[in-house]
């Protein structure tokens, strides 16, 4: 057992605080990881809201990378000193989706079975089945996927989260080909990274959509060729202006909220992909003509971790960026120290980062 320092979300909408914590030796099948560097990620803000769930108290953090500090019986796919990303999706090999030849749906991924703790004892539950927002973390051996250790650890930690999220949406689920057409709405982390995806994939037009001047300047770094300023008039029209009058191949929506999903309905080429990789909130509701839904042919998707395989994609996505085709230290807002997690909500909210990233 160790007692290190955590950043914990105590109760619905409450500012976080950091809490010592006590981080048991890993059983059969865990590891335990010192922690390098993690993200501070929309998800973390949605559970200190309540959007996930109320059981509190909660060890925030998911998006990280680190080094295996000591393994449990059994484990034979890391070793200690092994440099590695956690993912929150460990797909267990059995399941039915796993039986398919989709992992990326399992239903029984793999989290550690013993409780991190506070020190009066009361068992936290983790963000995403990791909670890596301290010094040291328990998780499954599975969730800890080994990289090229010459990938820095800010910008390798946030492929466990929002850069697979976004890359994943673009080339798994909306599958993006060379001379595509794409339109990307929400330029934050994860549209970026869709963005940066399409890039990868070659496509011919990259359109960014977004009400904020500051994340369009971001967006084209990242590989859009066009960016619209949704604030100033119809992106739909935009976007088809752009493209012929036909449309874009592939609409991703990364910001989840049901105007953004109607756009990129009707901004998508006929016969077109919608991915929705935004995350909408349990309350939200959408209402579209079915006769459209019909007509348009194509396909509505849904993109989940950016329907990854954490040890085939991550490892492939950190070679992208050690051969410098992925950017992905221009992510990196900021980094921060353990108590700068509250702050860094505050900026997300404002739109003011794309990452502000904890280093330890």
């Amino acid at each position: 057992m160790e007692q290190v320092k955590g950043v914990v979300s105590g109760s619905k909408g409450a500012s976080v605080s950091v809490q010592s914590i006590l981080v048991p030796d890993p059983g059969p099948g865990e590891a335990r990881v010192k922690v390098q560097a993690c993200g501070v990620c929309h998800t973390d803000l949605h559970y200190r809201e309540g959007a996930i769930t109320n059981d509190y108290p909660i060890l925030l953090g998911h998006e990280a990378a680190g080094v295996v500090e000591k393994v449990g019986p059994g484990v034979e796919n890391i070793a200690v000193g092994d440099y590695v990303i956690l993912a929150w999706r460990a797909p267990c090999g059995t399941c039915r989706s796993c039986q398919r030849g989709r992992p990326w749906y399992c239903f029984a991924s793999r989290n550690a079975s013993q409780p991190m703790t506070l020190e009066n004892g009361s068992a936290l539950s983790n963000a995403l089945g990791i909670g890596a927002f301290t010094e040291l973390s328990l998780v499954h051996a599975d969730q800890a996927v080994k990289v090229d250790s010459r990938a820095r650890p800010e910008a390798a930690g946030l492929v466990g989260c929002g850069i697979m999220a976004g890359l994943g949406a673009a080339l798994n689920t909306g599958a993006v080909g060379r001379g595509d057409s794409v339109a990307v709405f929400g330029c934050g982390g994860v549209g970026d990274a869709a963005i940066a995806g399409a890039k990868l994939a070659g496509a011919h037009t990259i359109i960014g959509v977004d009400i904020d001047a500051r994340k369009l300047v971001q967006a084209k770094a990242f590989g859009a060729t066009h960016t619209i300023d949704a604030s100033a008039g119809d992106p739909v029209e935009a976007i088809r202006d752009l493209t012929g009058g036909n449309g874009a191949n592939v609409c991703i929506d990364a910001v989840g909220i049901p105007e953004t999903y109607k756009q990129a309905f009707f901004a998508r080429d006929h016969a077109g992909t919608v991915v929705l990789v935004g995350v909408p909130n349990p309350d939200m509701k959408i209402e579209l003509p079915l006769l459209e839904v019909f007509g348009r042919g194509g396909a509505l998707k849904s993109s989940w971790y950016g329907d990854c395989l954490p040890t085939r994609d991550f490892p492939e996505i950190i070679n992208l960026y050690l051969q410098g085709r992925l950017d992905l230290d221009g992510f990196v807002s900021e980094t921060i120290p353990l108590d700068g997690v509250e702050d860094a909500f505050g900026k997300m909210q404002r739109g003011e980062v794309l990452r502000s990233v904890v280093v330890f």
